[in-house]
């Protein structure tokens, strides 16, 4: 879904209380990378709440930790609801204060982050986005990218002007179409999926998939804690040149 629609959450509400067994665990790490001094970068992650989100405060912005910083705190405010689509309208209202945040606490300065959340409820595991942070998943034998870039390169590889690999080197890769702070109005994007035992989540700032391809990221996650994993996943991107600010969360519903 491009933007939230309650009434296919409301049709989802019994879909998702269907018997689920599966637990949640997940493991968190930043690292501000090798080259910039700061780390605008922020994360939330809770098993118990079934939560987790990665934020990165806009490059070549003012204020991007606070930016991030404010974004990642919305989540510690958040509580489950007894419904699908009152806790999607929570999360969006968290967002949206965010959003305010970001817009009116520096007058005359454009405060922006990006926002990755994996939300889970009952069976099923809801992304919510803006921006260029990412969730990928592993299950089984295939890895796949669960969301899509808001960038003018996306756009670009949707109106067939680039290929997946030309956007991943084109100078339009990091321009973004939607942030939290960035318009006027915050634009959040969702989709999900029913959860598999055995599921794998990574969800992670730019930092991370700018050093490390896809073909790259797949056997690290394997095979490991999930300790382990978001380790050896920060410890290769930083040994292969740490540009910028680095952050992965890995969740394992298992």
């Amino acid at each position: 879904m491009p933007y939230i629609d309650f009434k296919q959450l409301v049709q989802l509400e019994a879909e998702c209380k269907s018997t689920n067994s599966i637990s949640w665990h997940s493991a968190a790490q930043s690292h501000a990378g090798r080259v910039r001094k700061d780390n605008e970068d922020a994360f939330y992650h809770s098993s118990e709440n079934g939560l987790w989100a990665v934020s990165d405060g806009m490059g070549g912005l003012n204020r991007g930790d606070y930016a991030s910083g404010v974004v990642a705190e919305a989540f510690v405010h958040f509580i489950k609801a007894n419904t699908l689509a009152e806790s999607i309208r929570q999360l969006e209202l968290k967002l949206r204060d965010a959003h305010k945040l970001c817009r009116t606490s520096f007058p005359g300065e454009q405060v922006g982050s990006t926002v990755a959340a994996l939300f889970n409820y009952g069976s099923h595991a809801f992304y919510l986005w803006a921006g260029d942070s990412r969730i990928y998943r592993l299950r089984d034998d295939s890895f796949s990218l669960v969301t899509k870039d808001h960038s003018l390169a996306q756009d670009k590889i949707a109106r067939g002007e680039l290929t997946e690999a030309q956007a991943a080197c084109h100078p339009s890769a990091h321009v973004l179409t939607r942030a939290v702070g960035m318009h006027q109005t915050l634009h959040l994007e969702i989709d999900y999926d029913a959860v598999q035992a055995g599921d794998r989540f990574l969800i992670c700032s730019d930092g991370l998939y700018k050093d490390l391809s896809t073909g790259e990221i797949d056997p690290l996650l394997r095979g490991n804690t999930a300790t382990e994993a978001v380790c050896t996943l920060i410890d290769t991107a930083l040994a292969k040149g740490g540009q910028d600010n680095i952050t992965a969360i890995v969740v394992d519903a298992g």
